[in-house]
């Protein structure tokens, strides 16, 4: 149970899919353990996951998106 009495809502863990518990007593919220937490981090780290960009897109000089159109 959490705040108010309700039962805490599960999501699933995003590195085993398995059941995590979204509450403050989860301190590795949305991940159900520091286990899985540590895993992303080193996806993260490993630079794993990447944000794709289109090749269209320019930058400037600060690497910010170039608004010379």
């Amino acid at each position: 149970m959490s705040e108010a009495g309700k039962p805490a809502r599960t999501v699933r863990c995003p590195t085993c899919q398995g059941p995590s518990v979204w509450s403050a007593e989860n301190p590795y919220k949305p991940f159900c353990s520091e286990r899985c937490r540590l895993i992303d981090l080193g996806a993260w780290a490993n630079e794993e996951y990447r944000v794709p960009v289109a090749e269209n897109d320019t930058l400037d000089e600060n690497g910010l998106p170039d608004s010379k159109d």
